[in-house]
């Protein structure tokens, strides 16, 4: 789908995730702001939250549960060479294009961003995160608009795993009452589990820990006995939820956050 800027894009995200069938592709202008951190929470020992406040997020855009931003590092020297925004609402990246990682936006509002980080064993974005402390300056870039996919439905089914969660932590939060909900959550550690997931009735919560030969993700969510119309948003890995991409394409939204062995790669 090409990329079409609409100076209305707010009203038409809401409008569609209001009274839309489907998951629709919609595009922001794309911005690019530096914030410090305020405060770090360690939500478990595998994702920690970075709250960044600044003037500069006051002209951020985010209006769903998809959305996501790339935090751009220092090069090793520790220069920072930061994305300019140009006339047409896009970025102009210097090249080389410094190191990026992307990240879901778990909540924005006026000058304030929250951003919930996994944390594993190596990784720039991972070492960084472990170490990153209040007062430090975070740039980030985005988000450049996303799926949005409606709250019309009478059912969902979001499967994720730790990439994933932020995203359906995100989307039981925004939604409104009335549908009922599958989340099922697939993870490497038992701790991951202890993520905070706000409440919401009707809620289904289905805790999966990988066994370190393969993904049960999308089996236990072919095996779900789930009402016809079911909408299914999935995010993780991109090969464990490539079965997922059977689903019927107006009743879901698949998107490979990761993909083992690949560094940064570009969400699909």
């Amino acid at each position: 789908m090409s990329r079409t800027i609409h100076a209305d894009f707010a009203e038409r995200v809401a409008e569609h995730q209001r009274t839309g069938r489907g998951a629709v592709r919609f595009a922001y202008p794309i911005g690019v702001c530096t914030a410090p951190v305020v405060e770090r929470e360690e939500l478990t020992p595998r994702m920690v939250r970075l709250t960044l406040r600044g003037e500069e997020l006051t002209g951020f855009h985010s209006y769903q549960a998809d959305d996501h931003v790339k935090i751009v590092f220092p090069d090793a020297d520790g220069t920072l060479r930061r994305p300019e925004r140009n006339d047409g609402g896009t970025l102009d990246w210097p090249r080389p294009f410094p190191t990026t990682r992307d990240y879901t936006v778990r909540r924005h509002s006026g000058d304030t961003l929250v951003l919930d980080l996994v944390l594993h064993e190596g990784g720039i974005a991972s070492e960084w995160a472990r170490a990153a402390e209040v007062g430090e300056l975070v740039t980030v870039a985005g988000p450049p608009g996303g799926k949005a996919f409606p709250y019309t439905h009478d059912h969902y089914v979001l499967a994720v795993d730790a990439t994933g969660l932020p995203a359906a932590a995100r989307w039981l939060e925004d939604a409104p009452p009335g549908s009922t909900v599958h989340l099922v959550s697939e993870v490497d550690d038992p701790v991951e589990h202890d993520y905070p997931l706000p409440e919401r009735a009707g809620l289904t919560v289905i805790r999966l820990v990988r066994d370190g030969v393969g993904s049960d993700l999308a089996e236990t969510v072919f095996g779900l006995g789930l009402p016809e119309g079911t909408f299914l948003f999935a995010a993780g890995e991109a090969n464990d939820i490539k079965p997922l991409r059977s689903w019927a394409k107006d009743l879901s939204s698949v998107t490979g956050y990761w993909k083992r062995g690949v560094a940064g790669l570009e969400r699909e």
